[in-house]
């Protein structure tokens, strides 16, 4: 055993990840003491590192079943995992001793100093500097991180000829398919050599069956401005898709789209009895109890963004309604124009149950004026991310936001919420994250998108196009 490889484990790792001690194969696992105290500190927290640092722990409790962990405990795949107690080092005078991260680079360089062959692993990019001061080789922890380079956009481009363009399903087509390269549910967007702006988008289905994506069809005055917009209405308005992330910088309209579509499919088509939208907290904390109100009032100012979203969608509505009402009054026609209740009746198909057939049924055509007379109708619902444990959503269009900030524990919790008949979109900004111990890598968005690409579904899009003002487009650019 003495002749195997030591990894010296930093707290930072199995707080990110409880389940790291079973990760290294043929391999001793050194967990210094001081590691195991600054664990204890952190499990009383309310949050995703005490729930990980008190399963570490338990894990490490059954663990003493088998053994002394002072002399090492064989694990079932093969490794030996050991707790190290502090002891003196020639190198105790470079660091101070009072510093939990210096106690630990310690350890690591007493067994240097044994002859055995050790690697600190750590998340924390300081202390891999001083391990280096101290001729200790250092490693950060990779296993579950998804590389920028990596990442999972949901769509590949492809430039075309003309005429190949026009055909109704392109020879690349097949060629992409045959290549077996391609995820269920991932686009390709084809554009002509001599005009880019010359586009068609296919979405992959299997099989090597192609969708023709085009602009979905809308009964409110809202259309896509750019292809990414046009591919993520296609997955937010496909019933078969259960769960979308959308990911990309600000003014790109991932939450804009996904309110409309959420909006449409409840009021209009009602696929859904109601649509629920939650953020993350990060900037209040974790904990929003102390704040005055109820849940709604607490999280009204937090929400604003989501107040702005409808508020534009209402308008817009409500500017076609008056411009067609005038129409068909200049007209002469009555689409059954209801004054006091102001609303059009309209013919709505309504789908046969268990293969029986279909009909139509008149249907008013609701109006909205804000996004507090829906909740108040309980059409929409905003949700603190820290209540929804425990719940299950069913039938639901449910938009959870600024994802990027959540770790991929918590993003778990909440894909487990979702119920029989529910839709989930995940989105936000992996380059914009305000959690320090996440990173674009380790962030609960881009780890769920990497994870779930390829389901039949789930589907992405990387929206890269700012379309909220030119000002918005250069400070992305240029900042």
């Amino acid at each position: 055993m003495i002749d195997k490889k030591i990894y010296v484990l930093d707290t930072n790792v199995l707080v990110e990840d409880p389940e790291a001690i079973f990760r290294f194969k043929d391999a001793i696992l050194g967990i210094p003491v001081t590691v195991l105290e600054e664990l204890d500190k952190i499990k009383v927290e309310n949050s995703s590192r005490g729930t990980n640092a008190r399963l570490i722990t338990r894990h490490l409790d059954q663990l003493r079943s088998k053994g002394n962990l002072s002399d090492g405990v064989e694990l079932d795949n093969g490794s030996f995992i050991q707790v190290l107690f502090e002891t003196e080092c020639r190198q105790k005078s470079v660091f101070g001793v009072n510093v939990a991260d210096n106690k630990i680079l310690l350890n690591a360089a007493y067994l240097k100093e044994q002859g055995r062959d050790v690697v600190f692993v750590t998340k924390d990019i300081n202390a891999r500097v001083k391990a280096d001061v101290l001729g200790i080789e250092a490693q950060d922890y990779l296993q579950g991180l998804v590389l920028v380079d990596n990442y999972y956009k949901g769509w590949r481009e492809h430039a075309i000829s003309s005429n190949e363009l026009r055909q109704t399903q392109p020879t690349i087509l097949k060629d992409l398919a045959d290549a077996e390269t391609l995820f269920i549910n991932e686009f390709v967007v084809l554009s002509s050599l001599n005009n880019p702006h010359n586009q068609r988008v296919f979405r992959y289905l299997g099989q090597g069956k192609f969708k023709n994506v085009e602009s979905a069809l809308v009964n409110w005055p809202i259309t896509a401005r750019n292809v990414h917009q046009i591919m993520a209405l296609d997955l937010l308005f496909d019933q078969d898709i259960k769960m979308i992330s959308l990911t990309g910088p600000a003014g790109t309209g991932k939450t804009f789209l996904a309110v409309l579509a959420g909006l449409h499919q409840v009021l209009e088509t009602e696929d859904y009895l109601k649509m629920m939208i939650a953020r993350s907290v990060v900037p209040l904390g974790h904990d929003i109890g102390f704040l005055p109100g109820d849940v709604q009032e607490k999280l009204h100012g937090w929400m604003q963004p989501i107040y702005d979203n409808v508020d534009l969608i209402t308008h817009m509505i409500a500017d076609r309604r008056k411009n067609e009402s005038s129409y068909h009054h200049e007209k002469g026609y009555d689409r059954n124009w209801n004054e006091e209740d102001h609303h059009f009746n309209k013919k709505r198909f309504v789908k046969g149950r268990h293969g029986g057939k279909g009909y139509y049924k008149d249907v008013p055509e609701k109006e909205f004026r804000s996004l507090d007379e829906l909740i108040q109708k309980r059409k929409m619902s905003l949700e603190a991310i820290t209540y929804m444990r425990g719940r299950s959503i069913p039938n639901q269009f449910i938009l959870i936001d600024e994802v990027q900030n959540l770790t991929a524990h918590e993003v778990k919790t909440l894909l487990s919420r979702v119920g029989e008949g529910s839709k989930i979109i995940l989105a936000g900004d992996p380059y914009q994250i305000d959690v320090p111990y996440l990173d674009f890598s380790t962030n609960g968005l881009v780890i769920a998108t990497d994870r779930f690409r390829g389901q039949s579904l789930f589907g992405s899009v990387f929206m890269p196009k700012s379309e909220r003002s030119e000002l918005s487009r250069l400070v992305q650019e240029l900042l």
